[in-house]
């Protein structure tokens, strides 16, 4: 059956992981295309605002490999004109914190070697277990 996506508990999970960062329920997203519509960036876009939450509702991983994730300037006028009240512009830092992440939702003190402690850049850690804290 060509076309037919099955998704597999590993799209489920990076779909609920951006969920989770983003505080957006994006399964809510009917692809009515307001947000494409109204972004001032899609031009410059490798997929629109509206593929991009597309692919996530998917769980698809090959949306971090867009520029689209990089480009929002967090404008909000998806949000704004958004049916649902979904704000893409989280969906899209969700993406890029999962990027920049590596996939790793956190870092757990005890999880770090001495070694590697000492090796990395000590306003790194500082700045990591901050944003954790609070």
């Amino acid at each position: 059956m060509a076309g037919k996506i099955v998704l597999s508990h590993h799209n489920i999970d990076f779909q609920k992981q951006i969920e989770k960062i983003s505080g957006e329920k994006i399964t809510s997203c009917d692809q009515c295309g307001v947000c494409s519509g109204s972004c001032p960036f899609t031009d410059e876009m490798e997929i629109t605002p509206s593929t991009m939450m597309k692919m996530s509702q998917l769980g698809l991983p090959e949306v971090m490999e867009a520029n689209s994730i990089w480009i929002c300037a967090s404008c909000f006028n998806c949000m704004a004109r958004c049916p649902r009240g979904l704000d893409l512009s989280k969906v899209a830092e969700a993406l890029r914190q999962i990027s920049l992440r590596q996939a790793v939702d956190s870092i757990t003190i005890e999880n770090i070697d001495k070694e590697e402690a000492a090796r990395l850049p000590s306003i790194a850690l500082v700045g990591a277990f901050r944003k954790l804290t609070g």
